[in-house]
């Protein structure tokens, strides 16, 4: 703005004096704002370059994996730049992951006085993370306007992928009521991106939207999501993203009440994850309902054996789920023979 108006301001001056002079000023400030324009372009090409570095060192399901790692970046930078600030909040999301919620607020805490002289996107990921944390802890209320003022934040400043972030978690922390709206304007948002990365937040969406269908007893539409998520998943090449996609529609069958095809879904998964040398207890808790589901009390409980001994140990069940191992261990012993919802 300022190059813009010495360029006006001495233009009209220099056709004054002289058109020669002229010239040779408005060439000169036009080298100024160019320059500055290339400036601040290669300034925002570097901090989305930095965030995808950053976001290219998760791994969501070893979170304590991940803090290393973002700690060994943090390393990188002085203490008081964006950069360690920006490291420190995926630090913060990390620990909350772990279920380390006062560390994560105490590290939120330390960036917070910081934030005024931050650039926005910093800001936002301040936001985003802590209200990651409240929601994780328990407290989804507390991460409304955390999520609320950074998408109004990324938006201003034109942040595509972070603006389809605040608006996906607005889709899981708002009142049940308003949560498909909330999804369903990321999803807006994603598919009208430029962003290849905020373009492939679709796939993400499409489970969410059809978790909440399906949360609200419509199954039908849900699998009809889930079924664009795992083509979106296909499409983007992550095994492992791919595999949660395949469990989500075949969850799906069971729910619409085609149990011949979740049972043959959940066991090509079984057998993928057998060649992989891995183990998922949520396709062996999946292949215990389904048996339950057709009356086999008998067949389900090998399954549900499996199951429980692999999710036992899951930090995340134990605090928010612990009925549903205490019936898988019901249903291994032969104590539980009754189907869950479909």
């Amino acid at each position: 703005m300022l190059a813009c108006a010495f360029v006006i301001r001495h233009t009209v001056t220099c056709f004054i004096v002289s058109c020669t002079f002229v010239c040779r000023t408005f060439a000169t400030c036009t080298l100024v704002l160019s320059t500055a324009l290339m400036s601040t372009s290669a300034a925002a090409q570097s901090t989305d370059a930095f965030a995808a570095k950053l976001d290219a060192l998760w791994d969501y399901d070893k979170p304590a994996l991940s803090e290393e790692r973002f700690r060994a970046e943090l390393a990188k930078w002085p203490a008081a730049s964006a950069a360690a600030q920006e490291a420190s909040t995926q630090i913060a999301r990390s620990l909350g992951l772990q279920r380390k919620f006062t560390e994560a607020h105490a590290l939120l805490d330390g960036i917070e006085p910081r934030l005024a002289g931050l650039p926005t996107h910093v800001r936002v990921r301040y936001l985003l993370e802590r209200g990651r944390v409240f929601n994780s802890s328990g407290a989804p209320e507390r991460a409304v306007p955390f999520f609320a003022e950074a998408l109004k934040l990324s938006q201003e400043a034109k942040d595509e992928f972070y603006a389809v972030d605040a608006a996906h978690m607005l889709g899981i922390v708002a009142p049940p009521a308003e949560r498909l709206g909330w999804n369903l304007k990321a999803l807006s948002l994603a598919e009208a991106a430029t962003d290849q990365r905020a373009r492939n937040w679709r796939a993400s969406l499409y489970n969410n939207i059809g978790w909440t269908y399906f949360d609200d007893g419509n199954p039908a539409p849900a699998l009809e999501y889930w079924q664009k998520a795992l083509t979106a998943r296909m499409a983007m090449g992550n095994p492992r993203s791919t595999r949660v996609a395949k469990w989500t529609v075949a969850r799906g069958y069971r729910g619409v009440g085609r149990l011949d095809d979740a049972e043959a879904a959940q066991k090509s998964l079984a057998q993928e994850l057998e060649q992989a040398g891995e183990t998922d207890g949520y396709v062996y808790e999946e292949l215990a309902e389904i048996a339950l589901a057709r009356g086999d009390a008998k067949g389900a409980r090998p399954w549900a054996a499996k199951a429980h001994i692999a999710l036992k140990d899951d930090p995340w069940l134990a605090a928010n789920e612990a009925p549903r191992l205490a019936r898988l261990a019901a249903v291994a012993n032969g104590e539980s023979t009754a189907p869950a919802k479909p």
